[in-house]
């Protein structure tokens, strides 16, 4: 995978400015793509926008490399974890909070006032995902990218059936949505298809889709806790590549606007 190996060239020439992000199954393969798009654009100072993006796990690494982020998120208290994280790291001058959720982005945010959005786990709980993903696309400038990371419907079904809740699996596979009915804590979970579908619906140009967490909630603890380098070198080593990549309990797409 190209972009995965880049990472290791970014962090070694940003060293002192860019934080290494710590490579867990859950993050590393999308900070090895986003790696490789700062890498392609290193003499710039980028301006992200971060939707959903919470206590700033992505955005406050993005802010040390030099570059300007606005996080925009629901939670008062995220923002507020946020501020003081963003603070502690000396990079509060870089790092914008602003309170309110996906489905009001058209309002927060400028047309085509951003290089790079992040739009991680916020299209499975918006009340309608084409017109968030239609902002995120209208926020950027052209030639500008979006990762989106959204939850894998076949793992949800295959998570439920090992875990014996058959009836459940069942209802998870037949929903169009990927829900499992009111008391589901998402409104939706995606294939890697009907993902990259929304984007291109959105006027997104989708480039690549990777799994995250391919084998890392399916492995006893003992497996994962006691072999984590080697679990994230096979999670970044199955991420691209079907079915492994299907199989995820998150789908990664990375996708850009049209020049």
């Amino acid at each position: 995978m190209a972009r995965v190996t880049r990472l290791h060239r970014v962090e070694q020439r940003t060293r002192g400015r860019f934080v290494e992000p710590p490579l867990t199954p859950r993050t590393a393969v999308i900070w090895s793509v986003l790696a490789a798009e700062l890498d392609r654009r290193a003499d710039v100072a980028l301006t992200v926008l971060d939707v959903g993006g919470g206590t700033g796990g992505f955005a406050v690494p993005l802010a040390q490399a030099g570059h300007q982020v606005t996080v925009v998120d629901a939670s008062p208290d995220a923002l507020a974890a946020l501020t003081r994280r963003a603070a502690e790291a000396g990079v509060a001058d870089r790092v914008h909070a602003v309170q309110g959720d996906g489905d009001a982005l058209t309002g927060l945010v400028e047309p085509a006032s951003v290089d790079l959005v992040l739009c991680h786990a916020v299209l499975e709980v918006v009340d309608d995902p084409l017109p968030v993903t239609t902002a995120l696309a209208a926020a950027l400038r052209p030639g500008g990218a979006a990762s989106v990371l959204v939850a894998g419907r076949a793992a949800a079904v295959l998570g439920r059936a090992m875990n014996g809740h058959l009836d459940v699996a069942a209802a998870l596979a037949a929903a169009a949505d990927g829900a499992a009915g009111p008391r589901d804590t998402l409104r939706r979970r995606f294939a890697a298809e009907e993902a990259a579908t929304l984007l291109r619906a959105a006027g997104l140009t989708v480039e690549e889709i990777h799994g995250v967490r391919v084998l890392a909630d399916l492995l006893p603890a003992a497996v994962a806790d006691g072999q984590p380098g080697a679990l994230v070198e096979l999670e970044r080593a199955l991420a691209g590549h079907p079915p492994y990549r299907d199989l995820a309990a998150q789908l990664h797409l990375f996708a850009r606007r049209p020049a």
